[in-house]
């Protein structure tokens, strides 16, 4: 899933080619909205907020969207070809681009001042301007609106905690920082916690400039730890009808998962057999 750099960078991106610019095009192919008319109306700005997108118009209308997993706004230019196929779920388009939501996971238009109908349940936004991390500490702490994880990754992995932070920034983040990922909150310092927020922070944000992501841990199970060796591994993180993936190295960051059988794991593109939690085992 996209997350919040990348979706930082959409904005970014989309802003740049529709900022202060009359949509000549306007196609929402996806259910109810199929019929909106957009043509016309100016875009007065495209903003992120954790990993949704508010592309913010004259009349004070936003379109909303969300790219789950498979979801991306791509540019082209105007007079490029548009596919008709299913997959393209938004046409929006300006004198000179064209931009084409793909597999959108979510698609919205709502009156700009009821965006909080559809953001308003997340945390501070730990690429907002109006970051504020004593707030995203005190929601991992305690928990905020209904989030009430006991583990400090599946507490960076809610969004009503905090907003932005998905699987990968949380993997690479807490490895970075030698924290076990199924570490309870309440045996974390504020400390602790402020290291580790402003760790994952300011690698977002590095990647946000430089469109370059780390690869420590992420997606490297079965595979040795570039720091001490070890294998890496990958178990679930979260309520079982929210599980996520989280990797880490249990020799930097004291431990497996209580969920880990802690049979061997080869890597994710291995052919190999699975074993019982999902994941691909090596064969003896």
């Amino acid at each position: 899933m996209p997350e919040g750099d990348t979706v930082w960078r959409t904005c970014r991106r989309l802003d740049q080619v529709f900022g202060g610019e009359e949509l000549e095009r306007a196609e929402l192919r996806w259910g109810r909205l199929i019929d909106s008319d957009l043509v016309g109306m100016t875009t007065l700005e495209v903003v992120p907020r954790g990993k949704h997108i508010l592309h913010r118009l004259e009349g004070g209308l936003t379109l909303h969207s969300h790219l789950k997993m498979e979801g991306s706004w791509r540019i082209q230019n105007v007079g490029d070809r548009v596919p008709s196929a299913d997959v393209v779920r938004a046409v929006l388009g300006t004198s000179r681009w064209t931009a084409l939501g793909r597999r959108l996971g979510g698609l919205d238009l709502v009156r700009t001042d009821d965006e909080s109908e559809l953001v308003g349940h997340l945390g501070p936004d730990i690429l907002g301007e109006d970051w504020d991390l004593a707030l995203a500490v005190a929601h991992v702490r305690d928990g905020h609106l209904g989030s009430t994880h006991d583990l400090i990754g599946a507490s960076l992995l809610d969004q009503r905690n905090l907003a932005g932070i998905g699987t990968m920034w949380a993997s690479e983040g807490l490895w970075v920082e030698r924290v076990n990922p199924w570490t309870p909150v309440s045996e974390l310092s504020d400390e602790d916690l402020d290291r580790v927020l402003g760790r994952i922070q300011r690698m977002m944000k590095d990647a946000c400039a430089r469109a370059v992501n780390p690869s420590y841990v992420h997606a490297r199970s079965g595979l040795p730890c570039p720091r001490c060796g070890q294998t890496i591994r990958v178990a679930m993180a979260g309520p079982a009808d929210k599980e996520r993936t989280l990797f880490s190295c249990p020799s930097c960051q004291g431990g497996i998962a209580s969920t880990d059988d802690g049979r061997p794991q080869a890597p994710l593109s291995s052919s190999r057999p699975r074993s019982r939690s999902g994941y691909r085992r090596r064969t003896r």
